[in-house]
């Protein structure tokens, strides 16, 4: 099958469901549904993404997408039993819960209260009463023009969390929002799409947390857009566990205004085909920007990594640490770019990507990138991609660890080097109980 027919083929599945879902509306039109029409004309300009895109050279979505699903099928909803969904939640987090099944918010799970300050509203209800932030922001940082999947989920976004943070606010307990694919009777595919506003001199922390049930194929695509104001500190952070035929499209979107800060954790244990943008532009001076991720792969497991930071005033600090452990058949990819604009001055700006590679069938592609218009900047970027030290298995071999038990902790500290920088004292653990489990169980 060429790669036109795939392009033709998918796109023809999404207007038909835009068809439907529009039908669904009833005639009910404003500008949110204004954006999600030139969303689908520019989709329908551009189609959707093949090797040949530069961006997608080593991530065929398209076609595991046209060979997987029929997005013609409704998929079903399930009363999935209590103990079932209770069981995907961080064990002794207090937080603010929304939960998403199969894309459809669920009241009945969900446990947030809405302080003075701290607006959480599912998104269907933020659209029905005409939310004046939410029509003033929703699809104005995300670019639909320059990605496929941004395009797709814009023109589909139905279900969704829209949270604003008034200024001055400190939101002590992390807001997190659970989407859980029940998969259990057939397959599964969703459009979630996430607006997040922090005030100037707010502070608050998202937590994405995604997992999969069931034995069917399911496909999430996830946009997340996050305006951070002067002053502001928000932490982000996703937890990807799908199960070995899920499939995710996620990009987030991020605006930072003056003297702001943001860090974005981005940790993936599964999937079978796992694609994350991290966007990220300053806007401002002063901004202070912080990007984690780790991948443990193995099956064939696929997880690419694409970030891009965009400095563009002066002063201004980033860093970013992804690390990968990746065994069997599966494959990591990572593209880091960081711009530093003319006018962005005194810019400091790191990146590091390391891996670790367990078998001689493990692929890693990684390609750190920096495009530098200012002459007063501090910048670096690198990546190193090899097996573990021999010298430092002989050191623990001799000390009479077992080879297996060697390499486990050996890649146990590879590892925490990035979830040492969480500070929520519950996520930590629960990050630590999942690559331990997954380390131990591999060896």
């Amino acid at each position: 099958m060429s790669n036109s027919t795939i392009k033709n083929g998918l796109l023809n599945q999404v207007l038909v469901n835009f068809e439907k879902f529009e039908a669904q509306l009833n005639g009910t039109t404003g500008n949110i549904h204004g954006t999600r029409k030139e969303a689908l004309e520019t989709l329908k300009t551009q189609g959707f993404p093949d090797t040949r895109n530069e961006e997608y050279k080593y991530t065929n979505i398209t076609k595991a997408l046209e060979k997987k699903f029929s997005f013609q099928e409704e998929p079903t909803t399930l009363s999935l039993k209590k103990e079932e969904i209770e069981d995907r939640f961080i064990k002794g987090l207090d937080a603010h819960r929304l939960v998403f099944i199969n894309g459809e918010f669920s009241r009945d799970y969900s446990d947030f209260s809405e302080d003075a300050g701290l607006e959480i509203i599912d998104l269907p209800t933020a659209i029905r009463s005409g939310h004046e932030a939410l029509t003033a922001h929703f699809g104005k940082y995300a670019d639909y023009g320059k990605d496929a999947f941004i395009a797709l989920n814009t023109s589909l976004a139905k279900n969704g969390t829209f949270i604003q943070v008034s200024a001055n606010k400190v939101i002590d307990r992390p807001i997190c929002i659970y989407y859980i694919n029940d998969t259990s009777s057939n397959q599964t595919y969703n459009y979630a799409r996430n607006l997040i506003l922090g005030g100037e001199n707010s502070q608050a922390t998202i937590l994405e947390v995604h997992s999969d049930l069931g034995a069917h194929e399911s496909f999430s695509n996830v946009v997340s857009e996050i305006v951070v104001k002067q002053r502001a500190r928000i932490s982000h952070f996703i937890l990807q566990s799908e199960q070995e035929k899920g499939y995710h499209v996620g990009t987030t979107q991020v605006v930072q205004e003056k003297d702001s800060y943001f860090a974005n954790y981005a940790f993936t244990t599964s999937g079978e085909m796992i694609r994350n943008n991290l966007n990220i532009d300053l806007i401002a001076e002063r901004c202070e920007t912080h990007m984690y991720g780790l991948y443990l792969l193995n099956g064939k497991a696929h997880v690419d990594n694409h970030t891009t930071v965009d400095h563009q005033q002066p002063n201004s600090f980033s860093n970013e640490l992804y690390k990968g452990i990746i065994e069997d058949r599966s494959r990591g990819v990572f593209n880091g770019k960081i711009y530093v604009r003319q006018a962005a001055q005194k810019t400091n700006a790191f990146q590091s990507n390391k891996n670790i590679l367990l078998s001689d069938t493990a692929v890693v592609n990684t390609k750190p990138q920096l495009e530098i218009w200012a002459d007063d900047v501090k910048c670096s970027h690198g990546c190193t991609t090899g097996q573990l030290d021999e010298d430092a298995m002989f050191y623990l071999r001799a000390r009479g660890l077992s080879k297996d038990s060697a390499r486990a902790l050996l890649l146990y500290a590879f590892a925490t080097e990035v979830v040492e920088n969480v500070t929520i004292q519950p996520v930590k653990d629960y990050l630590e109980s999942v690559i331990s489990t997954r380390l131990h169980k591999d060896f």
